[in-house]
């Protein structure tokens, strides 16, 4: 991390850069809102500018030939939307999506690329981003094949809260069900016994984390792999 940071948001990647370096970008960046259940990067289209997200976060979902979608990633303030263009891709067949409502820094593809060619550190700190989301991807993977509904539902809520930084969280039962790919009877049987157990509380498409710590017991190991490989890596 440099010394002197920019006075930026709280994008732990930008705020990397030095103040000069940021002072040097500012003129080519803008501040964008995201509203909730936005797209801001579509599947398989070609990626004409990248997000950096000072609050809120976005989903990495993958839609099937049949319509059904499940997220594999999470992205918040730690990271940025655009890792295919860095790792010389120029397109991903995952959608990114709003699941958090916040505001966000956006460049052009043009400018990330030549910022990124231009400041070997900071590309280096990218690269140790894009192994952290690999990890969380692939690690998504396991617990979906792995885990029973209740401990990656716990898993998820904890990600989403980390990143939200609240304890009140917009999801619906239906939308939870989308985003885990599970039936929407899994998602509220298990939100019942969280509830049962004083972990949440549940209201209109709300959730309100109670319990922290209680819902880290009740997730699987999944959510503590990803938590120590990032602060491992960019910490």
């Amino acid at each position: 991390m440099a010394s002197n940071p920019a006075p930026v948001c709280d994008n732990a990647l930008l705020g990397s850069l030095t103040r000069e370096a940021f002072a040097a970008l500012e003129p080519l960046i803008e501040y964008v809102e995201m509203p909730l259940k936005k797209v801001f990067s579509k599947g398989s289209k070609t990626i004409k500018h990248v997000f950096f997200p000072c609050s809120g976060m976005f989903s990495l979902i993958r839609t099937m030939e049949d319509g059904s979608t499940i997220e594999v990633g999470l992205i918040g303030k730690e990271g940025f939307v655009g890792v295919p263009l860095l790792l010389g891709a120029s397109a991903s067949p995952l959608d990114a999506l709003v699941q958090g409502a916040g505001k966000a820094i956006s460049m052009s593809a043009a400018t990330f690329l030549k910022v990124v060619d231009g400041n070997r550190s900071f590309r280096n700190r990218l690269l140790l981003y894009a192994q952290c989301l690999h990890i969380q991807v692939s690690q998504t993977a396991v617990c979906n094949a792995r885990h029973t509904v209740p401990q990656r539902l716990a898993r998820w809520i904890l990600e989403t809260h980390d990143r939200m930084g609240q304890p009140e969280l917009s999801l619906s039962h239906e939308f939870l069900s989308y985003m885990l790919g599970v039936r929407r009877a899994g998602i509220t049987v298990a939100l019942q016994q969280f509830t049962a157990k004083g972990l949440v509380t549940t209201g209109r498409s709300k959730v309100t984390v109670r319990s922290r710590t209680g819902v880290e017991k009740a997730a699987c190991e999944c959510y503590r792999t990803v938590q120590r490989e990032t602060r491992r890596l960019i910490a």
